[in-house]
């Protein structure tokens, strides 16, 4: 930290995703879990839905004698939570808030929501309730905490590190989260309030719907955008939220710039998405795993298409949440099948699709296949193209572009395209792996996304030596080409496409040629460019990037103190 910042006693922070890993920020709070508890010693609280009614979450551990008086007084108080450890490295203090019992004054928080910040909840639908429900559910979890600290700190003046006058920060992360921001704000005004937007939700519905977003990006009013895409309520609290919080902050430049165009509000500070690499395998564990890895996925491949492919196959992959265009998993398709007919390809590759779909079970004759240990079958399955039965196979987009590019899987062809389209969690029933141990396997990694605010996917790739391709359209791609000074090439450990609304057909053949050069390339030179990817990593450690997060702390903490002076010397007159 630097010196002359206000650092906060407690920072209370809310996710959906925290001890519930449905996403990408997972990741990013869970991975930098490990750095602020270092930094604060159990006065990092994170707080999160506990929607595991049915089973127990496998990343929480409750524990009974934390924070136990006020367990009590959150009981009495009707407040349903249970208070644990998050089990990430660090394992920090984590609350799960049963958010369902306020469904019943729905209409009556929206009501407030509107008289106070003009949030429009009317035109509500889909995941909002569960959403706001959670998030007030939250900024009430955060009342109660302060209040019973601040009792703590006056009753126990001999702890010298917490002032009588505590200094909290409440860090909301994605619209999910803004209710219960602008319920802190309104109620705990001496609370310095952060909200992070991860990727604006208007700008998301932009790309989403095909339509151009960053050539027309000055000329789109957000308001109107949000009425015609129906996405009014999510917007609304999003930009309310953004213009109300105390730090309003996102992960990258290129972000930075979409939320002033669209939310009409400039961001204090970005904080991009660091990483812990604690959980890299070293050494001769690193080399054990990469080649367990392969072997599996080599196993699969070979008994789903009926070959004998061999380690000297090229094994790369794209990955990411199911967005067709955004995540650039049509132009993915794209290039896969330009490769099958380029004459400077000098090996096999196999391709994987890493999307989670609509997945229905695990494929039974493959699943026998695989048990029976047969190495010799030369017939492929039925559809040999996906590893698990969708319960939309006919109108499933990777299925049926590959089917439009009668990418069947030949024998003859020198690119196999695989879809895995189920959450690797190492329980598929198929490949079980995890996702990690998938990444690690492979030789080359492919993210060509058109809307990607930071990309953790390129990130966590060269964490683990993978060189990949990405764009710089994705916040990752603009940051490495900062890094290293100028557009990243394929021996820099990664290769960062430019991409603009419309050239989508030179980015694929970019790609082709890409990994038609890296199948040329001799063991040395791949072990070179395997050093550069793992070298760019560790400038995006969250040793380098916490930082960004004091700044935020320090300027939510000074407008909560000029709030409360101003509102001090208002009464005085």
């Amino acid at each position: 930290m630097i010196t002359g910042q206000l650092t906060p006693d407690f920072v209370f922070e809310s996710s959906w995703e925290v001890c519930n890993k449905v996403g990408g920020i997972y990741t990013v709070l869970s991975s930098r879990a490990k750095t602020l508890q270092e930094q604060f010693q159990d006065r990092i609280i994170f707080i999160g839905p506990d929607v595991w009614h049915e089973s127990e979450s496998p990343y929480f551990r409750e524990d009974k004698a934390l924070l136990a008086h006020w367990q009590w007084q959150a009981k009495e108080a009707g407040l349903k939570v249970r208070v644990g450890r998050w089990l990430v490295p660090g394992e920090p203090i984590a609350v799960l808030v049963d958010f369902r019992p306020y469904f019943e004054i729905k209409n009556e928080i929206y009501t407030w929501l509107w008289e106070h910040y003009q949030v429009d909840s009317l035109h509500a639908y889909g995941d909002y309730d569960e959403a706001s429900m959670f998030s007030y559910a939250a900024g009430l979890v955060v009342e109660s905490l302060y209040h019973y600290l601040s009792e703590e700190s006056e009753v126990r003046s001999e702890m010298s590190s917490l002032t009588s006058q505590l200094r909290v920060v409440y860090h909301a992360n994605e619209w999910m989260c803004g209710l219960g921001a602008l319920y802190v704000n309104n109620r705990l005004p001496q609370i310095g309030t952060i909200f992070t937007t991860h990727a604006t939700s208007i700008g998301r519905s932009i790309a989403g719907n095909q339509k151009p977003l960053y050539d027309y990006l000055f000329a789109y009013n957000g308001d109107q955008m949000a009425q015609e895409l129906n996405m009014q309520s999510k917007h609304s609290i999003e930009k309310q939220t953004a213009h109300h919080v105390d730090c309003f902050t996102t992960v990258s430049d290129i972000t930075a710039h979409e939320c002033l165009e669209l939310l009409d509000k400039p961001v204090d500070v970005v904080l991009p998405n660091g990483f812990d690499d604690s959980f890299v395998p070293r050494g001769a564990a690193f080399t054990r795993k990469r080649k367990a890895a392969r072997a599996k996925m080599l196993q699969v491949a070979n008994a789903l298409l009926g070959e004998q492919l061999g380690d000297d196959t090229i094994i790369v992959s794209t990955s990411g949440r199911y967005e067709f265009r955004n995540k650039g998993i049509d132009v993915f398709v794209e290039a896969m099948n330009r490769l099958l007919r380029d004459r400077d390809l000098k090996k096999p590759v196999l391709a994987f699709i890493v999307v989670p779909g609509w997945v229905g079970e695990p494929r039974h004759d493959l699943q026998e296949r695989l048990s029976s240990g047969e190495k010799t079958e030369t017939s492929p399955l039925e559809v040999p193209q996906v590893t698990h039965w969708l319960h939309n196979m006919g109108h499933d987009n990777v299925l049926n572009m590959m089917k439009f590019y009668d990418m069947h899987n030949r024998h003859d062809d020198q690119v196999k395209v695989i879809f895995l389209p189920c959450y690797l969690d190492g329980h598929d029933g198929i490949l079980n792996l995890t996702y990690y141990d998938v990444v690690l396997g492979n030789d080359l990694c492919i993210y060509p996304s058109y809307y990607e605010p930071w990309g953790y996917t390129p990130l966590e790739a060269i964490a683990f030596h993978v060189p990949c391709i990405t764009t710089d359209l994705a916040g990752f791609g603009l940051w490495a080409n900062k890094e290293l000074g100028h557009q990243g090439e394929l021996a820099d450990g990664v290769k960062v496409i430019h991409r603009t609304d419309y050239n989508y057909s030179e980015v694929a053949d970019i790609i082709k040629d890409t990994v038609a050069e890296f199948s040329a390339m001799t063991p040395q030179q791949i072990d070179a460019c395997r050093r550069q990817a793992s070298a760019l990593s560790k400038k995006a450690l969250w040793s380098c990037f916490i930082k960004y997060y004091y700044q935020a702390y320090d300027v939510a903490l000074r407008r909560a103190q000029e709030r409360i002076m101003n509102k001090n010397t208002y009464k005085d007159c």
